[in-house]
Order: C-alpha cells, then sequence, then structure tokens
C-alpha cells in the first residue's frame, strides 16, 4: 500500500464490529443534514500522554497521540470556533509544545468539506511529514499489533 505507515495500522486492519464504517457512515449523515458542524477525530487516545500543543490534519493520515484532557479542551473551543465550521479534520498532540493561544490560524489552513480533496502529491508530502511525527524510535505504526504500545513495540515486546 502506498500509504502504510497509515493504512495498515491495528485500527484499520482489524476494524472491530465495523466501527470504522459506522463512524464514516455517521460522518456523511451529519455533512447531508444541513446542520452546522465540525467533525473531529483525535487520535490514538492515550491518558499517559503529556499534554501538547494540537496539531491539525486532513486525509487520514495521521498516527498519533493525544490524551483525553487535551482532546476535551480542543473540543470545547470547537464550539465557538467559526473557523472550525465544516471541515473534517485529525488532531493529535505533539508533547513539550504549548497549545496555540488561538486555532483559527491552524483551522483556517484546512479544507472545508465541499472543497477537491487534496492532490496525490499534497497527500504524500503530508504523510511524508506526519510519519516523521510517529510517537516512538520504530516509526513503524504498521508494525504495531491491536493493544500493543509504541513504547512496546521500541522494546520488542508484545
Amino acid at each position: 500500500q502506498k500509504f502504510e505507515g497509515c493504512a495498515d495500522i491495528p485500527i484499520v486492519r482489524v476494524n472491530p464490529l465495523g466501527v470504522l464504517d459506522v463512524k464514516r457512515d455517521c460522518e456523511e449523515v451529519l455533512r447531508a443534514s444541513g446542520a452546522s458542524y465540525c467533525v473531529v477525530r483525535p487520535c490514538g487516545l492515550n491518558d499517559k500522554w503529556p499534554a501538547g500543543r494540537p496539531v491539525l490534519t486532513q486525509g487520514d493520515m495521521a498516527v498519533g497521540r493525544i490524551n483525553r484532557d487535551d482532546t476535551a479542551r480542543f473540543l470545547a473551543d470547537m464550539v465557538f470556533e467559526p473557523a472550525a465550521e465544516g471541515k473534517s479534520f485529525e488532531v493529535f498532540a505533539l508533547q513539550g509544545y504549548p497549545a496555540a493561544a488561538d486555532n483559527a490560524g491552524q483551522l483556517s489552513r484546512l479544507r472545508g468539506d465541499t472543497s477537491p480533496p487534496l492532490s496525490d502529491d499534497a497527500l504524500e508530502v503530508q504523510y511524508n511529514l506526519l510519519q516523521q511525527l510517529v510517537p516512538g524510535a520504530e516509526l513503524a505504526p504498521n508494525k504495531l499489533a491491536m493493544g500493543q504500545t509504541y513504547e512496546q513495540l521500541d522494546k520488542g515486546e508484545t
């Protein structure tokens, strides 16, 4: 596969009970409803992950972590953020960096859901950048087993 570092991770590979299909279908219903919306897809919810700067991406390329507190704060901010309306994106946290004082700048760089999709070249560039931000030393999320952490992968543990 072209983007195996994000397409061949355990949750995508296993898709337990078809949860990813259900989520996709629900997102499509929401978009078609005519209601004002923003779809935020947190990557790798992990309460042990340190606080960090939310990083926003599109194209289902992100593999990373974010803790629930950062996620809750970010979601609460999105409720009153006009620049989030009509957009779907992934979010993970880059530890060691403070959260942005204002999310509007990051959100303004994202495409609305009615915009044309990213080109193959843009997806390739985004994928290559995001793979450098994968947690752990191996930088190989496609080698993870379901339930295995990046730290376990680095140590050769299952």
